[in-house]
């Protein structure tokens, strides 16, 4: 149960925090001028933070669900998690900040430091996440063998590329969703010629893994995953939004929904030798901390779930150019 419940806590995370990244990405990528700025910034203003949550939730329950999962992990991938953080940290402080710029120059500095930190961080959880699900250099005792650098390989490099193409098309249909003018047009044009490019690298990790693994139930949903491309490809053709962004959540929902249950049940397999695998049942927590767990994550999980439901609910109005004040656009000197 506890396994379901990470895969699914990082999926939520690709899914919600993911268009946050894009947008953060296409700040110093699309936009042209301060007003197209704001209105990316102010598209995922009020749910970008709630969003972080479902990282930290993640990470936390590894830790606690799965202690020795999550110490070969983290001390395996220092580099990269550190990278992460600290690109996190960076963006979360240039959205704070960078209203705040006295001078057009700190305020560009501010937009690269948001665009630099979501690519970053996308990049970095990306190749993290890669590499849980194909494997490190583990010796029996769970610790990495090699240097610093023993985890960037192609593996890594892919599940970059993979994570950083999702957060781009889920940016690009969040902000055909949530947007008017500029943004939006720009939205659906980008996904009806090069959402198959986006998600190119993603595919070709699902499948790779799942071929490494192959389950029965695996291919099933990498087919149900298919589906949902093809359907965000053709609404994105005829500008139905809604339906794009659907078609997104799908494929990404099935698409590592696939990775974790070819996965199972190993959580990070070694690449030295398959008798050092870690799996659920050696790097888990007690059975009685696993159930006390369970019953705290039952009763607060429906919470969480229902204030970020009504958050999105109560900001779900679309934002153009002509909501922006020509005081949040003209910056003294």
């Amino acid at each position: 149960m506890w396994f379901i419940l990470i895969a699914v806590l990082w999926i939520g995370y690709l899914v919600l925090d993911g268009f946050d990244l894009g947008v953060g990405m296409l700040m110093t990528g699309w936009a042209k001028n301060e007003s197209q700025r704001r209105v990316l910034l102010n598209s995922i203003g009020p749910v970008w933070d709630g969003n972080e949550v479902w990282l930290v939730t993640a990470a936390g329950a590894t830790f606690a669900a799965f202690p020795h999962w999550y110490a070969s992990m983290f001390a395996g991938l220092y580099i990269p998690l550190t990278l992460a953080l600290v690109a996190l940290i960076l963006r979360a402080v240039s959205i704070e900040y960078r209203g705040k710029a006295q001078s057009q120059m700190t305020r560009n500095l501010w937009t690269w430091a948001m665009a630099g930190g979501s690519f970053v961080a996308a990049f970095a959880i990306g190749a993290m996440l890669a590499l849980t699900t194909t494997g490190l250099p583990l010796d029996e005792f769970g610790d990495r063998v090699g240097g610093p650098f023993a985890w960037l390989n192609g593996w890594a490099i892919l599940g970059g590329l993979a994570v950083v193409g999702i957060s781009l098309a889920q940016g690009w249909a969040f902000l055909s969703l949530k947007t008017l003018g500029a943004p939006r047009e720009a939205g659906n044009r980008q996904l009806r010629r090069y959402l198959p490019i986006y998600l190119l690298p993603a595919a070709l990790w699902a499948v790779l893994v799942v071929l490494r693994y192959p389950k029965v139930m695996s291919w099933a949903m990498l087919a149900v995953a298919v589906l949902g491309l093809v359907l965000a490809w053709a609404c994105s053709a005829r500008r139905m939004e809604g339906l794009t962004f659907t078609g997104m959540v799908i494929f990404i929902v099935f698409g590592v929904g696939a990775i974790f249950v070819s996965l199972y049940p190993n959580v990070l397999p070694s690449t030295l030798d398959e008798a050092y695998n870690l799996t659920v049942t050696s790097s888990s927590s007690s059975e009685y901390t696993l159930s006390i767990m369970a019953v705290v994550t039952a009763i607060f999980l429906p919470l969480v779930l229902a204030y970020s439901a009504w958050s999105y609910w109560m900001f779900r109005q679309r934002l153009g150019e002509h909501h922006i004040p020509e005081s949040a656009v003209v910056t003294p000197v």
